[in-house]
């Protein structure tokens, strides 16, 4: 059986403004299990010649058949699954990747098939203990001789069980004995029906081939057989692989596994590359729970003013001086006068007050306002009741307690006072009720306050006739603009101001306030997502560059996996995988940093801090999703490399 067969074999290199012919029409046949010397001056095309036998470069024209397989017209990823099954190299360099034991390098070939780990792993110790470094299957490179690394690289040449073995120098950079050990292993290689080609300057290893080819300027001037071929059926067949869906669960586990090595095997690049997207997600994270803690914050604020159709009225000084002091007569004439009122609150209101009670004192904000006005607020009263209107009307000394007046008093927050006596600025008042939980911002905290009937607060606690606010409730069909401005016209004739002194009052629409609020949340969303997005921009930036100059210095670490078997798709996948998992990893850590520096800022600020599971998936996806984006230039670069001008990188 023909191993090779190649007629008419032309190569030449395209320069810029210069054609470079190295090969000039070679014809050659290897049969297999034959050990074949290619011997040649520097410059006679000999490496060039190797460099195609073994699919690492194309030829210009002529046919090529490997195997009986014509490879002349076959894809970069073809080429590389040809040279997966059915090709070993051992290089002059060795070419063994330093971070990796001698077991990984032995096994790095069978990433790329769908072999499973575990024949992996005892196929890679068979064949150090074939070449005889059992006891270094854990040793790195740098841990071992010259001899024995290409020994290594022999056994790496194995793992797939090839029909070919391509040496280039093998002996090149190796001292006579291990020169010697390496030409027996070779031999004794070829003694069970593997066909060996070598490319060699020195006369004493070709004495070893069955075959000697001599080439000069590009063309072979000697096909000289020294000896007949081994006999021996070859022992190490090619495999039949087998594509399927748990291949690539395989492949994309071992993408992983090599992003993973290389991510730990130069530490320094990693925690560089982490640390840009761990800023960027760590203050991803903050914004989110500093803006989902202003939103519940407004929410809860907005809850507080009641419902949506109401319009709160307050006294204000206009540019002339004026003032319009509003009164309780006000509160019915709006109701009878004022088309689309539903119905009328007022309410007037003192902070810092003493309230007394269980032997413990507080100060407090005490609120006088209409009976209704518990519907208006939503307030739903957790104990207790709410006072009535005959209630206010007779100004009785009832009074319903805040939580956190309840919890000053008391000591806890749950205790129900309803049926004891507070005293309030030396008044009694019975407590009839407790007020839901309002919670707190920071603001004020909406719990600490007491509620009295209106009147019971204008003439018996303060003194006075004038209101503080009216809040007003709209009808359903009316248009709360137009309801606004009649109000204003309504307060300013019964008062008697001329009707150009709008600004003497104030008529705030509740719903123009969420309006306002919900925008200006918003407005903060977009500002603090912008820092935290330009943040995530540069530390993908930094991963790029990062990525960059990871595939400069692995150039010939690619062009081995290509020269094994890897195809393009593979490099790719793997460098993309290793700037995803980086950015991951950041994006984990930025998650934590982020959490814990929102929660510190929470607590030394006083600002309400809450972090949502979606914004933990979120910065975490997103991250993932910068290290796709900024790693696949990177990683394309790497993929189209060409392996014997990456194999010769320095």
């Amino acid at each position: 059986m023909k191993a090779i067969e190649i007629k008419n074999l032309k190569k030449t290199y395209h320069l810029e403004k210069l054609d470079v012919p190295v090969l000039h029409g070679i014809n050659l046949e290897i049969m297999q299990g034959e050990f074949v010397a290619i011997m040649g001056q520097s410059g006679s095309g000999k490496s060039t010649l190797l460099n195609i036998l073994g699919l690492l470069d194309k030829p210009s024209e002529g046919s090529y058949k490997l195997a009986g397989i014509e490879t002349l017209n076959y894809s970069n990823n073809e080429l590389a699954t040809l040279r997966n099954r059915y090709l070993g190299f051992i290089f002059q360099q060795f070419n063994l990747l330093p971070k990796l034991t001698l077991s990984e390098n032995v096994s790095l070939p069978a990433i790329y098939t769908d072999s499973k780990d575990k024949e992996e792993f005892e196929d890679s110790l068979k064949l150090l203990d074939m070449v005889g470094l059992s006891e270094r299957i854990k040793h790195r490179p740098s841990e071992v001789s010259g001899g024995q690394q290409q020994r290594a690289a022999i056994a790496r040449s194995l793992i797939n069980k090839p029909l070919i073995i391509f040496a280039d120098e093998p002996t090149g950079n190796l001292d006579t004995k291990s020169a010697k050990e390496i030409i027996k292993i070779l031999k004794d290689l070829n003694n069970t029906g593997i066909t060996i080609v070598m490319v060699t300057h020195e006369a004493e290893l070709a004495d070893c081939a069955t075959k000697i080819v001599k080439i000069q300027d590009g063309l072979i001037i000697s096909d000289k057989k020294i000896s007949e071929k081994s006999s021996s059926n070859p022992v190490f067949q090619k495999k039949t692989f087998k594509h399927n869906t748990f291949s690539l669960v395989k492949k994309f586990r071992d993408y992983f596994k090599e992003a993973l090595r290389s991510l730990l095997g130069n530490k320094m690049r990693s925690i560089l590359s982490v640390l840009g997207i761990t800023m960027g997600v760590a203050s991803l994270i903050a914004m989110f729970a500093i803006v989902n803690g202003a939103k519940r914050n407004i929410t809860k604020y907005i809850e507080n003013l009641g419902k949506p159709d109401i319009l709160m009225v307050i006294p204000s000084l206009s540019q002339n001086d004026k003032y319009l002091k509003l009164n309780i007569n006000d509160i019915d004439d709006l109701k009878r006068n004022v088309s689309g009122v539903r119905t009328v609150s007022g309410g007037c209101g003192r902070e810092q007050l003493t309230i007394v009670a269980n032997g413990k004192n507080c100060d407090t904000t005490l609120i006088g306002v209409s009976a209704d006005y518990a519907d208006l607020k939503n307030y739903y009263i957790s104990a207790g009741r709410f006072f009535t209107e005959e209630e206010n009307k007779e100004k009785k000394k009832v009074a319903v307690l805040g939580k956190t007046v309840i919890k000053k008093l008391y000591g806890d927050e749950n205790f129900n006072p309803t049926g004891k006596y507070v005293k309030i600025n030396k008044t009694d008042f019975q407590v009839i009720g407790v007020l839901p939980s309002k919670s707190s911002n920071e603001w004020r905290d909406e719990d600490d306050k007491v509620i009295i009937p209106l009147n019971t607060a204008l003439y018996r606690m303060f003194g006075i006739k004038e209101l503080g606010f009216m809040d007003v409730q709209v009808k359903e069909d009316a248009d709360m603009s137009e309801v606004s401005e009649s109000i204003i016209k309504r307060l300013l004739f019964i008062h008697r101001l001329p009707a150009d002194e709008k600004d003497a009052v104030r008529v705030i629409n509740m719903e123009e306030i969420k309006k306002t609020l919900s925008s200006v949340t918003r407005t903060f969303t977009y500002l603090f997502g912008s820092i935290a997005f330009i943040s995530l921009l540069i530390g993908g930036i930094g991963i790029m560059n990062i990525m960059f100059v990871s595939v400069s210095e692995r150039t010939k670490e690619i062009g081995l996996r290509k020269a094994i078997g890897a195809n393009n798709a593979d490099i790719l996948f793997q460098f993309i995988i290793e700037s995803v998992f980086v950015c991951c990893v950041g994006g984990i850590i930025g998650i934590l940093l982020g959490s814990g520096l929102s929660v510190i800022m929470g607590k030394f600020a006083g600002w309400t801090i809450y972090i949502t599971p979606f914004s933990i998936g979120f910065a975490f996806c997103f991250s993932g999703l910068i290290g796709l984006i900024f790693g696949v230039w990177p990683a394309r670069k790497a993929s189209i490399l060409n392996p014997i001008d990456a194999l010769r990188h320095d």
